[in-house]
């Protein structure tokens, strides 16, 4: 026998609830522009490991700083830890990511901002100290305004500048493609693994976020990446424009 409450509940749960809102990255149409950073970013992918020329997904994420106003309660067999609903807001952090998905290797700095001259001191750090031997690295990232070559003028020297320019080879994401870049997943993993409690105070977080990456790269934690641009070009069809003669 069928619920008589079953239309009435089905009729509530479709009903429009305008006040009810959710972000959501809205896939883009039918766009030359996206198709090209896309199937770029998939041919990068394709290439085969090279110490020499290292392809290094980049990413990074906020992080705000909130501090216990009451001690939690530590957790005991049959109950969880408890922490109290009222916090103190003590800023945000910034948190840069650095992977290269062919050898299993990843790298985090956690900064008080996320300006151009952090972004560019990074780089150098990235350049300098995790690959010093590497001919070019192949930068792939998105398309914030930070993440520009013209930052390094912005933040050193003009020699050293274009020193670090030539060190790379950038490789940006489409707008509304981020999904693209594998840094963004190794984030995502970050996030519920690290990230989903409170940190009152910077170096806390410093701490647990490079113990975190210790963890990752010892165990060689990898991204199984098997999105093709023959598959973009299967899945994806109505984001590439259609030709007319």
């Amino acid at each position: 026998m069928l619920n008589s409450k079953a239309p009435h509940l089905l009729d509530q749960k479709n009903k429009l609830k305008p006040w009810q809102k959710e972000q959501y990255c809205i896939p883009p149409e039918a766009s030359a522009e996206f198709v090209c950073s896309m199937e770029d970013i998939l041919d990068v992918y394709k290439r085969p490991y090279d110490p020499k020329y290292p392809v290094v997904c980049m990413d990074e994420k906020p992080k705000q700083l909130i501090s216990e106003k009451r001690t939690p309660i530590p957790a005991r067999p049959g109950r969880v830890e408890r922490f109290d609903y009222e916090y103190t807001r003590s800023g945000v952090a910034n948190i840069f990511i650095a992977f290269e998905p062919l050898a299993n290797v990843r790298d985090i700095k956690v900064t008080k901002r996320r300006t151009k001259k952090d972004w560019a001191k990074y780089m150098q750090e990235l350049s300098d100290v995790n690959y010093p031997e590497a001919e070019k690295i192949i930068l792939v990232m998105d398309n914030l305004n930070t993440h520009k070559p013209a930052s390094f003028y912005e933040t050193f020297e003009p020699v050293e500048a274009k020193r670090l320019i030539d060190r790379f080879e950038f490789h940006y994401t489409p707008k509304h493609g981020s999904w693209l870049n594998m840094a963004e997943i190794e984030l995502s993993v970050l996030s519920r693994h690290c990230l989903d409690q409170r940190f009152g105070d910077i170096d806390i977080l410093k701490f647990q976020t490079s113990a975190w990456v210790s963890e990752r790269n010892i165990i060689s934690a990898s991204v199984n990446w098997q999105f093709t641009t023959d598959d973009a070009r299967i899945k994806l069809r109505r984001l590439y424009p259609s030709i007319d003669e």
